[in-house]
């Protein structure tokens, strides 16, 4: 059974402005606050004459990145997010399951075969990916591509697979099957069929990555976005405390849920709104439990605050333990906080659940402020 498959979608109109934010704009155009479906961002107020302003945007990783960045000299500020575009297409074509040519696919191809050796930042990040599986008891899993693929959601027609199709999909899921050895740098899969997708984790540390160039060449207050993703605020806009974000009602992309203020921070949304197909007058999400093959249920969205946005990206599938199940995790790993809108029973009402770290400290110069 097949359905269509959608991404989440919003009506924009051009101009509209409520308080210091544009709320949306025409798509084609980028004006000033517009980073996201999931996040609206704003203009600062005030800016400094000494300060300019540049935005760009690029597709890239399925997506579209976009820095928002103020400086004094223009044309090294326009230079500069250039060299972050390049450094995303860089990772994009490492690490993309979608390009038979990637080093990515090569692994996917080879690893149950043979000893495959690996690019050591490419190896740093599926080494993390595994640790992120083994303490979130496998929520986040970097293997789910067979369930993403018999799901339709790899390249783009839904469909619900019968029992049986999915139950030998599950014998080629499962993080524990991926075998690293760090003394040389090489992984190789322990069963036939194992596939990675770096799908959770790859765009948060492209916007990672991105950052760390920003700052290398002097730029200190900056917005990088990666679409409906992850979002990392560099320092602040002038006249600001902080990268004010405007986080969507779950049901209405126009409606604003919570204000954000966010400073040397990162943030990453999981929603169930992102891409998504109905069937038989029921919706199913991308997000899946890797359990159970199925897409998660009873969650609207995930949005998750912790310093860089590789870890942000991956915490956001806390979507799959829910605000119960994360509490556990919390409370053993520091520093983050999570809020859940989770379905209030009514048609088109959610609740907020805004769960913290046990231990939970700031570093310097750092701002997270969850208002509604």
């Amino acid at each position: 059974m097949r359905g269509w498959l959608q991404k989440g979608t919003a009506s924009f109109w051009p101009g509209l402005l409520v308080g210091l934010f544009i709320l949306a704009a025409p798509r084609g155009l980028q004006p000033a606050g517009r980073v996201g479906r999931d996040v609206l961002v704003p203009c600062a107020r005030n800016v400094s004459s000494e300060l300019k302003r540049y935005e760009a945007s690029h597709t890239s990783m399925g997506t579209e990145f976009t820095v928002v960045a103020y400086g004094q000299d223009v044309r090294l500020l326009a230079e500069t997010v250039e060299e972050v575009f390049q450094e995303i297409d860089r990772i994009d074509k490492q690490m993309s399951n979608y390009k038979p040519e990637s080093e990515l696919s090569l692994i996917n191809r080879e690893a149950a075969s043979r000893v495959v050796r690996v690019e050591p930042s490419l190896y740093a990040l599926i080494q993390k990916s595994l640790q992120y599986s083994e303490d979130t008891g496998g929520a986040f899993d970097i293997t789910v591509g067979p369930l993403m693929k018999a799901w339709g959601f790899f390249r783009g027609e839904g469909r619900v697979p019968s029992p049986g199709e999915l139950h030998g999909v599950l014998a080629h899921v499962g993080y524990q099957h991926v075998k690293l050895d760090p003394a040389n740098r090489t992984i190789h899969f322990d069963v036939p069929g194992i596939e990675l997708d770096l799908g959770g984790i790859a765009k948060g540390y492209a916007v990672d990555r991105a950052v760390s160039i920003l700052r290398e060449n002097g730029v200190t207050a900056a917005l990088v976005s990666s679409g409906m993703s992850s979002i990392y605020a560099l320092g602040a806009p002038p006249d600001e405390e902080g990268w004010k974000i405007i986080l969507r009602d779950p049901f209405d992309s126009t409606v604003p849920a919570n204000v954000v203020y966010l400073r040397n921070f990162s943030m990453s949304t999981s929603g169930n709104y992102n891409k998504f197909f109905r069937l038989g007058g029921k919706t199913y999400s991308h997000i899946m439990d890797p359990h159970t093959g199925m897409p998660v249920e009873n969650m609207l969205s995930t949005t998750v605050f912790v310093a860089n946005a590789t870890d942000s990206d991956a915490l956001s599938k806390l979507y799959v333990l829910g605000a119960e199940g994360s509490r556990r995790y919390l409370a053993t790993h520091p520093s983050i906080q999570a809020l859940f809108y989770l379905p209030a029973g009514s048609e088109k009402q959610f609740k907020r659940v805004l769960l913290q770290s046990d231990s939970y400290n700031l570093p310097p110069d750092t701002l997270v402020k969850i208002l509604r």
